[in-house]
């Protein structure tokens, strides 16, 4: 705990560039940490499977990227566990606990012996290994987002927000440079004997940098307002019957919000590699060479976007966001199928039009909870909905090519979340510039 943050009024915003520049840090370092894992297990799938999975690539592909969604199957018991808890202990407390176990468990996918020494232990290691991550990560996120909000100015929590998903980006960035890097120097058959292994021990310093940042931080002066108040939830039971009685609506709203933003996320960064390679014809290094460019490209964008949703407000940019990409992603895919310019352009556009979505998730979606049930609504709410359609999504959009022969079906998928995403959008409260303090519904004050 730092002298800087002990000065921070309980209850008060965080108007310290310092203590926010903190609370950033530590915020998207977990983030970073959580998509590095992604990043690295989406774009080296075609060496886990051929290391840990048996069968032809086509199928063990498949199965990989069936063990990439078992994570998100899980989330939902993450955020049922880890939301409750963070807002009857905090914040902060959580956040050390998941991004160890997130860190950890990345780094021991690393250290699976492949399927030709152990055999079938090999895919059930990695998919309980896959568990833990998925349960970490249900509180990971939406505590990491909770945090952010609770520090940034109400005037400003869109744009302080937004660096929250360039460490998403930066993270995924990392861990497709570092398989693209390792498979450029090593060579094919280095990677698959045990070149891939090595971004995944790069989890482990990650998150003990993680964990230093959080530790150095006080828990928001939002939550500590309540705490002194004595308003915090008495028990998960209690905590879980006012969130399903008092709040299904913003449960309900925000679900449909994050079917759009997840299933574009997921089938954008996660199975793009994967698409290019066996759907297009890519080389594996263009394969991932598309989306990292694309994701650089985001990069650039994300804080504007989100300083711009501080002065127009959050909906705005997602009525853009989604009718863009509903316009949009059929003509895009139509351009990635050119080659590799067109892949990187094609990408770059989808892209852009996703950033306003993405680089507001942490200014809206901790809004519209008020500060006792803020973390467990967020988890939850969230956590379902991407664990049944946001997670499943590449492994959903390779059995439908594959069933149809259809290679726009992952366009189409989109389209579809659009549809879902922009229904939910009518019934969200404007929150741009509200208070988040109390235990009042911001916007409804």
């Amino acid at each position: 705990m730092t002298d800087a943050a002990n000065h921070v009024p309980a209850g008060e915003p965080a108007t310290d560039p310092r203590i926010i520049r903190r609370a950033i840090a530590a915020s998207a370092m977990g983030n970073a940490t959580e998509w590095f894992d992604y990043g690295i297990y989406a774009y080296g799938v075609v060496y886990i499977s051929a290391a840990l999975f048996p069968g032809e690539a086509e199928s063990a592909t498949l199965f990989a990227l069936g063990t990439f969604a078992i994570s998100f199957l899980i989330r939902p018991l993450g955020g049922l566990f880890w939301g409750p808890l963070g807002d009857r202990l905090g914040r902060k407390s959580v956040l050390a606990f998941t991004i160890l176990l997130m860190a950890g468990a990345t780094v021991c996918v690393g250290l699976i012996p492949a399927y030709d020494t152990i055999g079938f232990w090999a895919p059930v290691l990695l998919i309980l290994l896959r568990m833990v991550q998925g349960f970490s990560t249900g509180g990971e996120y939406g505590g990491a987002a909770t945090f952010m909000a609770e520090y940034a100015p109400d005037a400003r929590r869109g744009f302080y927000g937004s660096f929250l998903e360039v460490g998403t980006l930066a993270g995924f960035s990392l861990g497709a440079l570092l398989m693209l890097g390792f498979s450029l120097w090593l060579g094919s058959e280095a990677m698959h004997e045990w070149g891939w292994r090595i971004p995944f021990l790069v989890a482990g310093p990650m998150g003990l940098i993680g964990l230093y940042l959080r530790s150095r931080m006080e828990d928001t002066p939002i939550f500590r307002e309540i705490e002194q108040k004595g308003q915090k939830e008495k028990s998960s039971r209690s905590e879980l019957a006012d969130l399903m009685r008092d709040y299904w609506r913003p449960l309900l709203v925000m679900g449909g919000m994050v079917v759009a933003l997840n299933v574009v996320n997921y089938t954008l960064l996660s199975y793009m590699p994967t698409y290019l390679q066996r759907r297009l014809g890519l080389t594996t290094e263009a394969a991932l060479i598309v989306p990292i460019a694309g994701m650089l490209f985001m990069m650039l964008f994300l804080p504007l976007a989100g300083a711009l949703s501080d002065r127009f407000g959050r909906k705005p940019l997602w009525w853009f966001s989604l009718i863009g990409l509903f316009v949009a992603v059929i003509p895009l895919y139509h351009l990635m199928e050119t080659g590799l310019a067109g892949a990187i352009v094609g990408f770059a556009l989808l892209g852009f039009l996703y950033v306003p979505q993405l680089a507001t998730i942490s200014a809206t979606f901790p809004a519209m909870f008020p500060t006792h049930v803020r973390f467990a609504g967020f988890a939850i709410s969230y956590n379902v909905a991407t664990s049944l359609f946001g997670g499943t999504a590449p492994a959903a959009n390779s059995w439908l090519i594959d069933r149809t022969g259809d290679s726009l079906f992952p366009a189409y998928y989109m389209m579809g979340a659009c549809v879902v995403g922009a229904v939910a959008l009518l019934f969200l409260i404007e929150t741009a510039g509200k208070s988040l303090r109390g235990i009042a519904l911001p916007g409804e004050r």
